[in-house]
């Protein structure tokens, strides 16, 4: 509720001014267009739909999100490449999410999954 009143501020301080300060506004309240396919794709991953699910996420990380949904639209589509014995694509997949955070690693419960956390140690540890 804060950062809302904080936005609207700003707006009402901005209004009809076309310069930088107001573009950057524009862009923050803007919602991501593939914030939506995300959505989508996560739900279908959960539901075990991992085929409608791949293209969703591949359809968000095209239309593009921020950089922490890029890392874990690429983790899950790993995720889905790894259960597939799809090894290539997951580590792929996983080098993608590593090249957008290097720092980035999986939960406890992902990592200790016996298909996908030895291949994402094993192309953590590559880098």
């Amino acid at each position: 509720m804060t950062r809302m009143l904080i936005v609207l501020a700003a707006a009402g301080a901005l209004v009809g001014c076309g310069t930088e300060p107001m573009r950057e506004l524009e862009t923050l309240l803007k919602p991501n267009r593939g914030e939506a396919a995300l959505a989508t794709g996560l739900k279908q991953y959960e539901d075990g739909r991992y085929p409608e699910s791949l293209k969703s996420l591949q359809s968000a990380i095209d239309q593009g999100l921020s950089e922490r949904d890029r890392v874990n639209a690429h983790k899950h589509v790993a995720f889905i490449h790894c259960v597939s014995n799809r090894e290539r694509a997951c580590r792929d997949e996983f080098r993608k999410a590593l090249r957008v955070d290097p720092g980035m690693d999986l939960a406890p419960a992902e990592a200790g999954h016996p298909v996908w956390g030895p291949i994402f140690r094993s192309v953590k540890a590559g880098r």
